[in-house]
């Protein structure tokens, strides 16, 4: 599958939030959402070759797990940490840490994140059926029907698919 242009990712985002429910969605699958977790945790183990420190059922969280690729198995020395949300089966991938860079674009023009890392990460996400939305796109202003300004002074689409709520 190509990825999808932001246009195309903004519409998904509009279409998984449902104000109803913040923290999942109506018909989440907990074993199954896992299961695709650890899948992940292993490709990134496999394409990296080493161990990778992984959280997953984040609590009062709409972000299911995270899977850190040790900064001593990438190129230019930084970790590298995918997100997965439990809606839709939606990634970030950072370099760091979310928040730590403008995005990957920033990490890479910094030094932090080798192109061919990234690739690998991306492939991993696509092959394993994860839509992988940029960071750049996640921090832009929140633009839907939930209510976040109780959780957040400046709502973005990240605090809505992956922040604590």
């Amino acid at each position: 599958m190509s990825a999808m242009s932001e246009a195309e990712l903004l519409a998904l985002l509009r279409g998984l939030d449902d104000p109803e429910r913040l923290e999942w969605p109506l018909k989440y699958d907990r074993t199954a959402v896992g299961l695709a977790f650890g899948g992940l945790v292993r490709r990134m183990e496999k394409d990296f070759g080493v161990p990778c420190e992984s959280e997953q059922d984040t609590q009062d969280s709409s972000e299911y797990g995270r899977v850190r690729v040790p900064a001593e198995a990438t190129v230019c020395g930084t970790r590298i940490v995918v997100c997965v949300s439990k809606f839709g089966s939606l990634a970030e991938v950072c370099a760091d840490n979310p928040g730590a860079f403008l995005g990957t674009e920033e990490a890479r023009a910094e030094g932090a994140l080798d192109a061919t890392d990234l690739a690998t990460v991306e492939r991993a996400l696509a092959e394993l059926g994860y839509v992988s939305v940029p960071e750049e796109l996640l921090e832009s202003d929140y633009e839907g029907p939930s209510a976040l300004g109780q959780v957040a002074a400046r709502p973005t689409w990240w605090v809505r698919f992956f922040g604590t709520l």
